[in-house]
């Protein structure tokens, strides 16, 4: 304990323009995820409760309140709107302030990269559904007057300066008829358009521009030599990290890529990481697989937190919104989390020590008794995790998040705040964008 006090002693803020920022998003990342994914990880390296994450180890943190304009709990598009804009936004609604001031950028998920997150660094739409243009027509809306987020991301005027583009969601991209590379359902575009070959073609009269679709392709790229990168490495969104799906890259061979690609502008860089499997996972009460997506987010933060300098590079971790996992029971020191949490004193039964409040987990009763968990395969991967209230898919919680921060300014993310406040403190620490800049703070007499 004397030990963690020194170092909260020796804390010395980093007032300095940040070179860099790096906007980790775990989406849909509850703190008791975070706590659960520590006691997972501390069961496998044998350090139990006293694992440390990587993101445990920045300087500074804060919680972060997520409701939007029309509801107490807010939807991923409203949260990226006011994450990325500085601006609260009603739910499904997606806008952003693209003001990078000349600094590479570049977006890293494991969903599709036109999902809700993602979208939030490039689009503006009244609906974050109209991921292609079949979705706009679908809702009875005019396509040719309502730019579609795919076609926003190769296209429009923030998306096209995107030098790297890496996740999921080929079909977005590419027109009816089109078969997919991996099989099964093809392109899903009704206008004609392979907005793939659209941005190569386009990336490759810039410079040295590279499109993959598979890990093995992925692995070869020479970044060292490569100006603009392309990777769409699922028809839909990426595959879980717990099932490791041959041709999907993880999340920190991605992130490491993007890293190597943009640090070569002297401008400095944007990028956004997002790990959003989690979210996923937990929709379907998986928590098994929202557990490993959260551990795979972990190293990616970790690998970037190596090979980059605290003195220039502003990392920030942080969620979106919660999920409703609880963590209860009172198990022994040094169990494993995702196991038997404890049991019922009224009906004698045994509960697992991750549980959800609603959700497609719900069993009801049978003969007026609850499912016995025991009795199942709650070992099993995809195994979803009971729940008080069914739903076909649950819904995210309203608690405030975690924000953790390492590097120039860092500093500014403590106490508590409102996600809008975010890029706000970013602009500052970057001197970009509008309203105050720690730059000509500094010029004033």
């Amino acid at each position: 304990m004397q030990e963690e006090l020194q170092s909260q002693l020796d804390k010395t803020p980093i007032v300095k323009q940040a070179k860099n920022i790096i906007f980790f998003l775990g989406d849909g990342t509850s703190i008791s995820t975070l706590t659960a994914a520590r006691l997972a990880k501390g069961h496998l390296t044998g350090n139990h409760e006293h694992e440390v994450m990587a993101y445990e180890k920045f300087p500074y943190s804060t919680l972060i309140k997520t409701y939007s304009s029309d509801k107490v709990v807010t939807d991923s598009a409203a949260s990226a709107t006011a994450y990325l804009n500085g601006v609260k936004a009603n739910q499904a609604t997606i806008g952003v302030d693209a003001n990078e001031a000349g600094k590479s950028t570049g977006i890293v998920t494991v969903t599709r990269v036109t999902h809700a997150s993602p979208a939030g660094t490039f689009a503006h739409t009244a609906e974050r559904h109209w991921e292609n243009d079949d979705d706009v027509n679908d809702d009875d809306y005019d396509s040719e007057k309502c730019d579609d987020i795919a076609e926003q991301l190769v296209l429009g005027d923030t998306g096209s300066k995107i030098k790297v583009i890496l996740g999921g969601g080929r079909q977005k991209f590419t027109p009816k008829g089109v078969v997919d590379p991996e099989g099964g359902d093809g392109g899903k575009r009704d206008d004609g358009k392979n907005l793939i070959e659209t941005w190569l073609n386009h990336k490759q009269e810039l410079g040295n521009a590279t499109y993959t679709w598979n890990r093995d392709q992925f692995l070869t790229v020479d970044t060292a030599n490569t100006d603009y990168l392309l990777g769409l490495f699922d028809w839909g969104h990426m595959g879980w990290a717990i099932d490791k799906e041959p041709s999907n890259p993880t999340l920190q061979e991605m992130a490491k890529a993007a890293i190597e690609i943009l640090q070569r502008d002297d401008n400095g860089y944007f990028l956004f990481v997002e790990g959003g499997n989690i979210d996923l996972a937990h929709h379907k009460n998986e928590y098994r697989s929202a557990i490993e997506e959260a551990l795979e987010f972990e190293k990616a933060i970790s690998y970037a937190a190596s090979v980059t300098d605290p003195e220039e590079t502003l990392i920030i971790v942080t969620a979106d919104h919660s999920q409703p996992l609880v963590i209860n029971g009172y198990q022994e020191r040094g169990a494993d989390v995702l196991d038997l949490g404890d049991y019922s004193n009224v009906d004698g039964m045994p509960f697992t020590a991750l549980l959800y409040t609603q959700g497609p987990g719900y069993r009801g009763e049978v003969n007026g008794e609850r499912p016995d968990p025991s009795l199942e395969d709650y070992t099993n991967p995809h195994y979803a995790g009971a729940a008080a209230v069914p739903l076909t898919s649950s819904n995210h919680a309203g608690e405030d998040v975690i924000l953790y921060a390492r590097g120039p300014h860092s500093h500014l993310f403590t106490g508590i705040h409102e996600n809008a406040f975010i890029p706000h403190a970013l602009r500052y620490a970057s001197c970009t964008g509008h309203g105050l800049q720690f730059c000509t703070q500094q010029e004033q007499p």
